[in-house]
């Protein structure tokens, strides 16, 4: 088992159901910062129209999924 807070007081849950609470939480956070940086990036490429200034070079970038991370290690070890 394990404690859980809930706003102002704890429940203990199985630590089954805990763990997938947890894992859902981090989805719905990780696609909802994915959601941020994607307006982010075309706000700052408004932002930099209206000045008159060139578009950010790499700006648009997409960082690496952990997976591709371990490719490149792997490779980079020999």
């Amino acid at each position: 088992k394990a404690m859980v807070c809930f706003g102002n007081m704890f429940i203990e849950l199985p630590k089954a159901k805990t763990q997938e609470m947890l894992r859902q939480d981090q989805e719905e956070l990780d696609e909802e910062i994915n959601s941020l940086r994607k307006e982010l990036r075309v706000k700052v490429n408004r932002l930099y129209e209206a000045q008159g200034k060139p578009e950010l070079k790499g700006f648009n970038l997409n960082p690496m999924s952990a997976e591709e991370m371990k490719l490149i290690n792997r490779i980079l070890e020999g």
